[in-house]
């Protein structure tokens, strides 16, 4: 039976990657101490890889697909394919941003100022040929972490780091000079693999599945029941992807409808749905929406 090998982000989007999966319809389950996770797919062989290293191995074979950042693949300049996006959960909508950080009180308002200094940071490919676009010649070297405490001690004049809202940059009394990359995580793609049929055909179900998976979370389905005179007034309370679907109860003029809608709206919506004379009304939970 073909396989499609598989590379799991091992480390902070482990447990995300392995819950959207569950809610696209695999059950991986990692093993303590090792690397290869089980998977309840004969289709499917799965790997734990660090985020950083997944371009490469997709890019020379050793894996088929894998889940990782934007970033991770711009820095290493993988020759591989993007197949799709994902975004975990709606707090991730606040996409990931690699910034340029110096200390509050530092001269330095442009990359231009630091013609000559110290950058620490993870991302130095990337940083390197940042600076090299625009003229700048500057010391990049690699972090193993705590690069914003670089900064902090005067061990390097800023530093290259990643972050969301920039809350711990502040705390650290650090400062924003500019944004060099926004990230997300990807489904990439060996190109050898997408030109074989069947490997390309369980990578995009793959792709449908997720994908589907994702766009459901936060989102419920709402069943009511509305009598003839106030199915109007009903309707117009409710959003819907496109338009509600309703349809006669049998032997009856009551109609029955329903929509899908934000799971943080039913609290508000509810009442006024029970107002409007909507009964029976239902919040069932949504696993995909395709």
């Amino acid at each position: 039976m073909p396989q499609l090998k598989l590379g799991i982000p091992k480390g902070s989007l482990e447990a995300a990657t392995v819950e959207l999966f569950a809610d696209a319809g695999w059950a991986i389950s990692a093993r303590s101490r090792n690397y290869f996770p089980s998977v309840d797919d004969d289709e499917l062989s799965c790997a734990l890889v660090r985020s950083q290293e997944m371009g490469t191995y997709v890019a020379d074979g050793a894996l088929d697909a894998g889940l990782t950042g934007l970033d991770w693949v711009m820095e290493t300049e993988a020759d591989v394919e993007t197949v799709c996006d994902l975004v975990y959960s709606k707090a991730s909508d606040r996409v990931a941003r690699w910034v340029l950080v110096v200390p509050e009180d530092s001269a330095v308002t442009k990359v231009e100022d630091l013609e000559g200094g110290k950058i620490a940071t993870e991302l130095v490919g990337f940083t390197r040929r940042y600076l090299a676009e625009r003229g700048v010649k500057a010391d990049v070297e690699f972090s193993w972490g705590a690069t914003e405490a670089k900064v902090v001690e005067g061990l390097a004049d800023a530093a290259v780091e990643i972050t969301e809202t920039g809350s711990t940059i502040r705390a650290h009394g650090l400062r924003i000079v500019c944004e060099l990359l926004q990230t997300h995580t990807i489904l990439i793609a060996n190109k050898s693999a997408l030109a074989d049929a069947w490997k390309k055909a369980k990578i995009d179900q793959m792709a449908m599945l997720l994908t589907s998976a994702l766009t459901a979370r936060g989102k419920v389905l709402l069943k009511l029941n509305a009598p003839p005179d106030k199915v109007e007034a009903i309707v117009k309370l409710l959003p819907s992807l496109n338009a509600p679907t309703v349809s006669h109860l049998y032997e009856t003029d009551w109609l029955a409808v329903e929509t899908v809608v934000e799971r943080d709206q039913v609290r508000a919506l509810v009442p006024k749905l029970n107002a409007a004379g909507a009964q029976g009304i239902l919040e069932l939970p949504i696993q995909k929406i395709v």
